[in-house]
């Protein structure tokens, strides 16, 4: 996004070190911006747990591909079977890969040369995968009886379900990407902490979805989604614009709030003022609100991505900056080992765990405990 006079960068800096590299986050002066750094800051003080299972998503080269992840997949729902709910959950049956993705026998080429269905993404599989973790979870501002009473395991096992939903989703966008067209790889990074505490976002916040509205850039930083459910442009993309009814409008939660944790755009820049078919989506994409009875100007809807910061592209990746040269550079770069935010003064925490750690999962259960705790005590038992 070039710099206006709502998202000048301020002296406020976050540098991020990676495997043997780091970047650094020039924060824009908004007053979202403001809070999110705070919010950050504390993540960094209380020594919250980074999640790096849910990290670096849409990476295709990386070793947690399909076959890795629906195996994980498995092994959470295999624990969420065993667990005796009261009433009965229904059983969960387990998957395999071609639920997700669509074999290359069929065909792969991109849109233009026809309809060749090879290695997409199958949004059915991933559409019943998280309505079971929203039946079990529920939402932020009210869990589901299920997850009040599921044990340790079992609470940690339902997590994982949206987790590795989403990061399956990505990954076999990206793989098929770097097959028809690899300058298009939409890779991401979700920066993500256990326990992280959200917070209302006021109506003057809403605003900053609608100046940066559904554009992404290279380096981008945005506020990171921190509820259950899907937006209303998620919605859209995988139903494929269909008319909504009560079923389908009852997954759709509107972003009502802001957290200390971010996502990073590592895919090109896309902008509805630059490319055609980008415009034509958007202008689609607005139709179908109308069509429903959704304002596009309305900003409780949080119509778009808030974004609060942009990397210094050129100070880690060198000049000129190629989204082929920072690609090849962060596939070696998968693992953040320290945060540092300077706004003032310095306030830093260092991640020494990996997911190679012989107990990172216990590492992550035993943080979520006191969430658990919390959740027991406000339900009384």
């Amino acid at each position: 996004m070039p710099s206006t006079g709502k998202t000048n960068p301020t002296a406020n800096r976050v540098e991020v070190g990676l495997s043997d590299i780091s970047y650094t986050i020039n924060v824009y002066d908004t007053e979202l911006a403001n809070k999110w750094l705070i919010a950050l800051k504390d993540n960094l003080t209380k020594q919250r747990i980074l999640e790096k299972n849910f990290c670096f998503l849409g990476f295709a080269d990386s070793k947690r591909d399909l076959n890795y992840l629906v195996r994980e997949l498995n092994k959470n729902i295999a624990q969420i079977n065993s667990f005796g709910f009261e009433p009965t959950y229904e059983y969960i049956h387990p998957f395999v890969t071609e639920d997700f993705q669509y074999s290359a026998g069929l065909g792969v080429g991109r849109e233009s040369e026809g309809n060749l269905p090879g290695l997409k993404l199958k949004h059915e599989a991933c559409n019943t995968l998280h309505r079971h973790f929203e039946n079990l979870q529920g939402t932020a501002w009210q869990l589901s009886p299920y997850y009040k009473q599921a044990d340790r395991d079992t609470k940690y096992a339902i997590r994982q379900l949206n987790n590795l939903c989403h990061e399956i989703e990505s990954w076999v966008l990206s793989y098929r990407k770097t097959i028809v067209n690899p300058e298009w790889v939409r890779s991401a990074q979700i920066t993500t902490f256990l326990n992280a505490p959200r917070f209302e976002l006021d109506e003057h916040d809403m605003e900053q979805f609608k100046i940066n509205r559904y554009k992404r850039e290279l380096g981008g930083v945005y506020l990171h989604w921190s509820q259950v459910g899907k937006t209303l442009y998620e919605v859209y993309r995988d139903e494929g614009a269909i008319q909504l009814d009560d079923a389908i409008c009852s997954t759709i939660n509107h972003q009502r709030y802001y957290s200390g944790e971010f996502d990073v755009e590592w895919g090109q820049d896309i902008d509805e003022d630059v490319y055609d078919w980008k415009k034509k989506e958007m202008d689609d994409y607005r139709r179908w609100l109308d069509a429903n009875g959704y304002d596009w100007e309305d900003p409780t809807l949080a119509l778009g991505y808030a974004k609060i910061g942009q990397i210094d592209l050129t100070k880690t990746f060198g000049d000129p900056v190629s989204f082929i040269k920072v690609q090849e550079r962060m596939n070696s770069n998968l693992d953040i080992k320290y945060i540092r935010v300077i706004s003032g003064s310095i306030t830093e925490q260092h991640y020494p765990y990996t997911l190679d750690s012989d107990d990172w999962i216990e590492i992550q259960k035993k943080a979520l405990d006191s969430g658990y705790k919390h959740i027991e005590h406000r339900d009384g038992n």
